[in-house]
């Protein structure tokens, strides 16, 4: 595989055009490896001093200290601790694209610091021939990724082997200034995402506040908030949900067993698409005669879908050009009845008083799954007449394009970022 490496990449800066091929280096020539702690017991952990923990190395391609653990270790206790350039890796996974998942230490650390036990540590033999800011991107590049999930070992969980893995390849620039460059450009890049992240973050934190202020709290009839064409209308009225809405739960006893299901036909839809919301999918489909059998479990644009089970309680709304088709099992749809905005009932659904509602008719443990419809349908809502609902509902949908539109200009920036990284490094012909 390694000698199938084109060793120049596809994107190179003006500078080092002239500065022939890459270095096609093997990783046990790069430093040594370094155990996380050893002999530590659940009572050690929780108080004391920093340690990386497993989810940081898996999460992020350098670590922040603030987020670190906390551990008892010893003056005397012989641990090892993280110093700047320490590539961090994971040695399992539940699959084998997740295996040998790295982060950098960029900053020396300000106090002694370890690393959990189910980490590695490669201590580079020299900075100048491993820039720490450029192993960030190194090994999360998709030669490096391709690389080591094929040494991944397991069959319900995989595993590295140091062994193996300390044989693995990877391109080098034979300079420090080119490899500061490509760090450079990939983290400017990383500063942008993160910085329109916060933007997403604060619409989302804006969308929660018109959420408490726009809706009655808990027991109230009345919103703190209220627009001015609306002060003099008075309290909001209860109403239970059956009389917002029809309700149907998906069809249980069977009904869409994986033998009947074809490869072109009307679309199964899942937990997953009122989860998530994304209608491009569809894993089950099933034929015309069973799709007039199940017509009453059938969607069409504007219904509702709720999850009603695991993730419990998440509403999606059927889009105008959604693919007809049925609820599955774990689904409830909701029809919107004339009289009523969809989006004003979708969105005070959402609310955290009527989701604690929701909850509370739930039965199981970590697992939560709707008793019964007949529980639902009495779930009382507060509601304004339908100008006030419609008012709400305009305002409310404005935020949420705002946030759509944020999440699409990230989704292009990580893609601009997965072509860079795929021009920057090198990579395997076929």
């Amino acid at each position: 595989m390694n000698k199938e490496i084109k060793m120049i990449p596809e994107i190179r800066f003006p500078e080092f055009a002239n500065k022939g091929k890459w270095d096609n280096k093997p990783i046990s020539k790069l430093g040594e490896t370094v155990n996380g702690l050893s002999g530590k017991k659940g009572a050690d952990f929780g108080s004391g001093r920093p340690y990386v923990q497993y989810k940081q190395v898996f999460d992020k391609s350098f670590i922040d200290f603030t987020e670190c653990g906390k551990v008892d270790v010893g003056d005397d206790e012989n641990q090892n601790q993280l110093q700047l350039g320490d590539i961090l890796f994971t040695t399992s996974s539940e699959t084998p694209d997740e295996v040998g998942f790295a982060s950098v230490i960029t900053k020396q650390p300000e106090e002694p610091t370890y690393l959990n036990s189910f980490c590695f540590i490669l201590r580079p033999n020299d900075l100048d021939e491993i820039n720490p800011d450029f192993s960030r991107y190194l090994f999360h590049s998709p030669i490096y990724r391709k690389s080591v999930s094929a040494i991944a070992q397991g069959s319900t969980r995989y595993n590295l082997s140091k062994k193996a893995f300390l044989k693995l390849r990877v391109p080098v620039p034979s300079t420090p200034e080119e490899q500061q460059k490509i760090a450079s450009c990939l983290s400017s890049l990383d500063e942008l995402i993160a910085a329109h992240n916060d933007k997403l973050d604060a619409l989302k934190d804006h969308k929660k506040g018109l959420l408490q202020n726009l809706f009655p709290q808990e027991g109230e009839t009345v919103p703190k908030v209220r627009f001015p064409d609306f002060e003099g209308d008075g309290e909001w009225e209860l109403k239970p949900l059956e009389e917002l809405c029809k309700l149907v739960r998906g069809p249980f006893g069977g009904a869409l067993k994986k033998e009947i299901f074809v490869e072109e036909g009307y679309a199964v839809y899942e937990q997953s698409h009122a989860i998530y919301s994304d209608f491009r999918y569809f894993r089950y489909r099933i034929n015309e005669e069973k799709y007039n059998e199940l017509k009453r479990f059938s969607v069409r644009a504007g219904d509702l879908i709720m999850s009603c089970s695991g993730t419990m309680g998440k509403f999606s709304m059927i889009p105008d050009d959604s693919e007809p088709g049925v609820i599955n099992q774990a689904l409830l749809k909701l029809s919107v009845r004339n009289g009523n905005d969809i989006f004003f009932v979708k969105t005070s659904l959402e609310t955290d008083t009527n989701q604690r509602k929701l909850l509370s008719q739930s039965a199981g443990g970590a697992i939560k799954n709707v008793v019964s419809v007949s529980q639902i349908r009495i779930l009382e809502l507060a509601v304004p007449k339908m100008r006030e609902q419609q008012k709400i509902a305009s305002c409310l949908s404005a935020v949420d394009e705002l946030i759509t539109a944020q999440q699409e200009k990230i989704e292009q920036l990580q893609q601009h970022k997965k072509g860079l990284m795929q021009g920057l490094f090198p990579k395997i012909e076929s």
